[in-house]
């Protein structure tokens, strides 16, 4: 049997959910478990056309067994009109054979996104995030308000989990508060993960 681990999925298209994926895979291992970093490929509206099976450049691409044997999952999108980004959707909406086995019930799971403008959709697309997961039976993990950032905050954290401003031309880097809330969402959830896999 293989070393728990928290799986860090997501897509990012310029980047900026990327960044916020490392900083969360900081704040997990710094609990003492392994972050495994995963994203899905791009797809196209034209027809379904297939990727190498190895990404040339970033993370690797997430299988369905990355997902079935983590102990905990953080997922992670940009904003696209209030929801997650269409290749992030495709890869779940393809683990049915994990529900229909349960393999994802009473994991922990956190939820983070990235947006070019402020009100740019964040929340709903956090929201909208966590359905998926709830109907697998998965424990969702916030960001509690003793984070004092989620006060502080000018651009990017929520409640439902961390967010990031990238700016109109999706350029602007991670501020130190969203640095900092991205990291503890990565504590909270790798504490959690640990907890529920003893």
């Amino acid at each position: 049997m293989s070393n728990p681990y928290v799986l860090v999925l997501y897509y990012s298209r310029h980047g900026a959910t990327c960044a916020m994926a490392k900083q969360i895979s900081r704040g997990i291992e710094q609990c003492g478990i392994e972050a495994r970093l995963r994203t899905v490929p791009a797809i196209s509206a034209n027809c379904e056309a297939t990727e190498d099976s190895i990404p040339a450049s970033g993370d690797l691409y997430c299988t369905a067994d990355d997902l079935a044997n983590c102990s905990g999952l953080a997922l992670g999108s940009p904003t696209r009109f209030g929801n997650m980004a269409a290749p992030l959707k495709y890869f779940i909406d393809s683990t049915s054979s994990l529900w229909l086995s349960g393999a994802l019930i009473d994991k922990p799971a956190a939820v983070f996104s990235s947006s070019s403008s402020l009100h740019g959709g964040q929340e709903s697309t956090l929201l909208t995030m966590m359905l998926p997961l709830l109907h697998h039976g998965m424990v969702i993990c916030g960001l509690p308000y003793s984070e004092a950032g989620l006060i502080s905050t000018q651009t990017g954290g929520t409640p439902y989990g961390a967010t990031h401003l990238a700016g109109q031309n999706s350029d602007r880097p991670l501020d130190e508060t969203e640095s900092a809330l991205c990291l503890a969402q990565g504590k909270r959830l790798g504490r959690l993960a640990i907890q529920l896999h003893a």
